[in-house]
């Protein structure tokens, strides 16, 4: 994926080379973004060795570079040029068809992107070029170009455009929404936002709420008929080029048809809070495909699932639970000592980059066992603890509201009955205060303390 996109080069995922931690540690993976998880500490925080320095968003040769780097020093097993064709069931295996052959397996999963082309159903859209077929932008000089979509896509385009083309539109129906007014990742970045301070200051760029209701080709030219979505009036660009900056999908094959549901405009896969398919038990998806899986949504603020930030944790809570529930290893879960649990909590959600790239969505559960004391059981998925985690423990995550406050929160669960509790922001993002001990003791006491 990264050999071609994004378009313009540059991701919209940073690597902080100089931060508050020392590169390969733990805790400044909070501010690098791109880097893969190894246990190795040689293989740590590779994206930093990869950069040149002139920004800290990545270009698209870096990040390959870095995942190479990351494969040939991990001693990743890789079949390159081998490609995925077909699935079927075999009594208990499942057999992947591929271009090299047969491979038998327990447990598939599937972590194949979200990368191919989607398009709307609109008469004509076929017939004009995807975002993934976007021509070098030079080509663009002195051209109308309408431009179907305002997410990050489109917005990159239009940036990349300003310098050539003559005109720019951006359609859909609803509003464009900008980051740093969601207060999150999503709408659209900004590093993207100059079309729309374009479009504000009436200097060429036209973002538009309005359906597309088709698009015609009219000899060398482009006919694109359009509803306003506040007033229902028809208007009709006449343009040059069109393209579909409209979103990707899951190549997923044949899975269909062997009984996997599809969720959502772009159809990818339905899953459990631990990833699995939610209609064929034993079938897993990895990778950008965990965005499908939405958790909570507290506030509406979805996951960072779709970024290499958020499913590489993902990856590893998957990776302990298919060892535990399908080949009976159980993962270590060491004693914590009750003394200790205040301060390790707190430690947790001011530094634990899980916590901080999966808000409200992962969280660390420490769990009171009767046998051994309070254990940590590690990080789990915040939804699985509410709807089935054990009798009498506790989960540890960090939550946003509307209003952009990060604050930790901990769901408590006594014979079974979850509760939660809210403790207070703090501008400097350090929790480890004496106001945060109390409330932790307070919402623990009885149960862990």
């Amino acid at each position: 994926m990264f050999r071609k996109w994004p378009f313009f080069q540059r991701l919209l995922s940073w690597t902080k080379p100089y931060a508050p931690f020392e590169q390969g540690t733990r805790e400044y993976e909070r501010y690098d973004w791109n880097s893969l998880l190894p246990e190795e500490q040689e293989c740590r925080a590779l994206m930093c060795s990869m950069m040149d320095g002139t920004s800290y968003y990545p270009s698209r040769p870096e990040m390959q570079r870095s995942l190479e780097a990351f494969a040939d020093r991990a001693g990743v097993a890789v079949r390159y040029g081998c490609r995925w064709t077909g699935t079927r069931r075999d009594g208990d295996r499942w057999v992947l068809q591929t271009s090299d052959g047969e491979y038998r397996c327990q447990v598939p999963i599937f972590a194949v992107g979200v990368a191919e082309p989607w398009r709307p159903q609109i008469p004509g859209i076929q017939d004009v070029p995807h975002y993934a077929e976007t021509r070098p932008a030079e080509t663009y000089a002195g051209r109308r170009v309408f431009i179907v979509g305002k997410e990050n896509s489109g917005f990159e385009l239009a940036t990349g455009f300003l310098q050539w083309a003559r005109q720019i539109v951006l359609a859909s129906p609803s509003p464009a929404k900008l980051s740093i007014n969601t207060r999150s990742l999503v709408g659209v970045r900004a590093r993207y936002v100059q079309p729309y301070e374009d479009h504000v200051l009436a200097g060429g760029v036209i973002v538009l709420d309005a359906s597309i209701e088709r698009v015609e080709r009219t000899g060398e030219t482009f006919r694109v008929h359009t509803r306003k979505a506040d007033s229902a009036a028809e208007l009709v660009f006449e343009v040059d080029d069109v393209i579909a900056a409209t979103g990707f999908t899951s190549p997923i094959l044949d899975l269909p048809d062997l009984g996997v549901a599809t969720v959502g405009r772009n159809k990818l896969p339905a899953q459990t809070p631990f990833w699995e398919s939610a209609s064929v038990p034993g079938v897993y998806f990895g990778g950008t495909i965990h965005q499908a899986s939405p958790g909570l949504r507290k506030h509406g603020m979805p996951s960072n699932s779709g970024g290499v930030n958020g499913h590489r944790y993902n990856g590893r809570v998957l990776a302990r639970e298919v060892a535990r529930k399908h080949f009976a290893i159980d993962p270590e879960r060491p004693v914590v000592a009750r003394a200790e649990v205040v301060s390790y909590l707190l430690h947790e959600v001011t530094n634990a980059p899980e916590l901080w790239h999966q808000k409200s969505y992962l969280a660390r559960v420490l769990v009171r066992d009767e046998k051994r004391g309070i254990v940590d059981d590690g990080i789990l998925p915040l939804q699985s603890f509410l709807d089935s985690g054990p009798a009498e423990a506790v989960a540890a995550t960090l939550e946003e509201n509307p209003a952009g406050d990060i604050y930790p929160v901990l769901y408590t669960r006594r014979g079974g009955v979850s509760t939660e509790h809210d403790l207070p922001p703090n501008p400097l993002h350090d929790f480890r205060t004496r106001d945060h001990e109390r409330a932790v003791v307070g919402a623990l006491e009885a149960l862990l303390l």
